[in-house]
């Protein structure tokens, strides 16, 4: 048999013949023809909306129409079939009595009630679709199908997450930071992400596509209570997460320059915050573990939230202090400050011997040690006070050293200082045995002028006399050797007969501890002097350059009691 469509603007897809068995006694059938067809008719729809898990039920009518006539008692009366648009198979067939057929998506979940409506059960995302019921009578003189309307199927469901972030996450500062979240419900759920309970706002470092937050480098403010909200007409949900920045810890409370006089506490305080929090604290002087420094190992204290403390101060205590608190997390900030210790002055460590070249100038060094600065010097020579009025071409110098423009064998004996300053003084010093020597002498000096012819070797001599025997070492004018560290010119323990006398001799080490610190005046440089000096000390040289130019005296007056020089118009780079 044949038959042709009646719904205008659909297509058929096939043609689908049938044989049902005529009874249950005989092995008569009846055939028929079904019509597939792919999309809904025009202007026929209808909705059913239903929520997820729940139950639907899309009607369809049995009753026949008034024209058509039927045979009744030779066929069962009708067969019911439900389509659904994208399907080959229709979801259920029911011939008559017989059980119906079920599309295996559907199997138990779909049967017919009131006639032929469909009633379809646990519902289902995945169910949402168009629906049309046809029914075959068979007892009608034609064999078409009557279509019923096509309804979809609307179902709902309130949002459910598909993916989270964790409920704590941990980032190291400054590597990327991907966090996605996403639901599945229907309507589409909303995604927003909110930060301490205020929405992300448009950030040019921070993205959000798609449910997904992204930063592309992490920052410490970034750290706090993430919550991602997602929302539709059926529901909403609220997944919560706390995100915590790993990195070095901030100095919140540094160290302040403090000002005490001797005898008294120092409390100088560095506090810092970090995550992770396990900090720890070391405070250097210097540049040196202050546990490792002998005068202050046994005393200094460094608390749980790090301060240190420094009791019953001594004038070596004053210095340059550092804080360094580390969580063993990248690099560990710092922070420092200078230590001032007002004491009365005090003389340090005389030498034992001092010498004086014959019929040249001389000093007689009282290395002054002073905060406030010393006002003035007294000497002794021999246990009795130095008189200077009956000692022509003698003097005091601002340093408080005794100046002599000729030695000679008055000054032999036995020397004393004793230093004040506006706190008193702290007594007198050791003495030094004044020795007069004549100075080093050139046996065997270089000639003022060489020639020699390239490739060819070259030998200078170079030969001295003296007590003690001077050491010898050369220098090219105007260009470092390759020991940068030697210079020639007369440093013995008396100076050079004169200056046109040549002897080489190491130059004196550098200061140790050399430190730099920016204050509102300058750039204050402080040391601490050479240990076991060849030479006895009389003085420091400043020198500076710009990039890697030139060094330029500075300063070539500096005593060598100093320990400290504020210098303007500097700025510092490194030491």
């Amino acid at each position: 048999m044949g038959t042709e469509s009646k719904l205008s603007g659909s297509r058929f897809r096939s043609i689908l013949d049938l044989c049902y068995p005529y009874s249950r006694h005989t092995s008569v059938c009846a055939c028929m023809h079904l019509l597939v067809c792919e999309c809904v008719s025009q202007g026929a729809s209808s909705v059913v909306r239903a929520r997820e898990g729940g139950s639907a039920e899309l009607d369809c009518n049995l009753t026949p129409s008034s024209k058509e006539t039927t045979t009744p008692n030779l066929f069962p009366l009708h067969v019911v079939e439900w389509v659904r648009l994208g399907y080959n198979v229709p979801v259920l067939i029911k011939f008559g009595v017989y059980a119906p057929r079920v599309h295996p998506n559907y199997k138990g979940r779909v049967s017919l009630t009131r006639g032929a409506s469909l009633l379809v059960e646990r519902l289902t995302l995945e169910d949402e679709g168009w629906f049309e019921c046809r029914i075959l009578l068979l007892d009608s003189k034609t064999d078409d199908f009557r279509n019923g309307t096509w309804t979809f199927l609307s179902i709902t469901a309130p949002p459910v997450f598909i993916k989270k972030p964790p409920t704590f996450v941990e980032v190291l500062l400054g590597d990327s930071l991907t966090l996605s979240c996403g639901a599945h419900g229907n309507p589409r759920p909303t995604v927003v992400w909110h930060k301490d309970e205020s929405p992300i706002e448009k950030h040019e470092k921070i993205k959000v596509l798609n449910g997904t937050l992204s930063l592309a480098s992490v920052t410490r403010n970034i750290s706090g209570v993430y919550k991602c909200h997602v929302s539709n007409s059926e529901g909403n949900l609220t997944h919560s997460m706390q995100l915590q920045v790993k990195g070095p810890p901030i100095i919140i409370i540094s160290p302040e320059d403090t000002t005490l006089n001797m005898s008294q506490d120092a409390v100088l305080q560095c506090q810092a915050d970090a995550y992770p929090s396990n900090l720890t604290y070391e405070w250097l002087k210097q540049g040196q573990n202050v546990y490792h420094i002998e005068s202050l190992k046994s005393r200094v204290k460094i608390l749980v939230d790090g301060t240190l403390l420094i009791p019953n101060l001594i004038p070596e205590d004053a210095g340059n202090y550092t804080c360094i608190p580390t969580n063993g997390i990248l690099s560990p900030p710092s922070a420092s400050a200078h230590l001032k210790v007002k004491h009365p002055a005090r003389v340090g460590r005389m030498p034992r011997e001092t010498f004086l070249p014959a019929g040249m100038e001389g000093v007689i060094v009282c290395p002054v040690q002073a905060d406030p600065p010393v006002l003035y010097v007294n000497w002794t020579k021999d246990g009795n006070d130095l008189n200077l009025d009956n000692l022509p071409g003698w003097m005091v110098n601002s340093e408080g050293s005794v100046f002599i423009a000729t030695a000679n064998d008055n000054a032999v004996g036995m020397y004393t200082c004793t230093a004040y300053n506006s706190y008193g003084t702290m007594g007198k010093s050791e003495p030094t045995q004044v020795i007069l020597q004549d100075p080093p002498s050139l046996r065997v000096p270089p000639r003022p002028e060489y020639l020699q012819e390239v490739g060819r070797e070259l030998i200078i001599p170079c030969e001295a006399s003296g007590d003690p025997t001077p050491n010898i070492t050369w220098s090219k004018v105007r260009e470092e050797m390759l020991n940068s560290r030697s210079l020639c010119f007369f440093l013995s323990a008396v100076p050079t007969e004169a200056p046109t006398a040549f002897t080489t001799v190491p130059v004196l080490d550098p200061p140790i501890l050399l430190s730099a610190n920016r204050t509102d005046r300058g750039v204050l440089l402080q040391w601490s002097p050479p240990e076991a000096p060849s030479s006895p000390l009389t003085g420091y040289v400043l020198q500076v350059r710009r990039d890697q130019g030139q060094w330029v005296i500075l300063s070539s007056n500096i005593t060598a009691n100093q320990s400290e020089l504020l210098v303007n118009g500097l700025i510092r780079v490194s030491i």
